[in-house]
């Protein structure tokens, strides 16, 4: 059996920088993975911006540190083909990004059962546009959930 394969990447292009954390995916076995999964983040205009992938586990100190102050966060929320709701607000608490948006959710029932569970924690919003803009001054002051229509 051959050693996995760590995939760090930093790659500068002007003035954004993208980078990596790697975590472990599941298998359909039921198993795990090492580095199946890449963290993103985005640092642009002032903003870092982390988009969590196919996030399988919560984060061991280690990759939060790696990860480090996220501005915004894009997080799957089925809770099926990625991690269950509970662990994933522990690591939306974790992470302490100001802006959390929702992705990864297949219907309306996935996304309601994420809010249920995330609205004990986090104010939440319903956008009316599927886009935003976003800045340091736009940001929110407390963390919010804000979910863009369409899936």
């Amino acid at each position: 059996m051959t050693e996995p394969t760590v995939a760090e990447l930093t790659k500068q292009l002007a003035d954004v920088r993208v980078r990596n954390v790697q975590t472990n995916i599941r298998d359909w076995s039921g198993g795990s993975i090492a580095y199946g999964n890449s963290i993103f983040i985005f640092e642009i205009a002032g903003l870092c911006i982390g988009h969590l992938g196919h996030l399988h586990h919560t984060l061991t100190d280690q990759q939060i540190a790696q990860i480090g102050q996220l501005d915004v966060v894009m997080v799957p929320v089925d809770g099926s083909y990625t991690m269950d709701v509970g662990g994933m607000v522990e690591v939306l608490k974790a992470l302490r990004a100001r802006l959390i948006l929702p992705m990864h959710y297949f219907n309306p029932f996935t996304l309601q059962r994420f809010l249920d569970r995330i609205g004990n924690d986090f104010a939440v919003e319903m956008a009316t546009l599927p886009t935003i803009v976003v800045s340091q001054p736009t940001l929110p002051t407390e963390a919010k959930v804000l979910v863009l229509p369409g899936h």
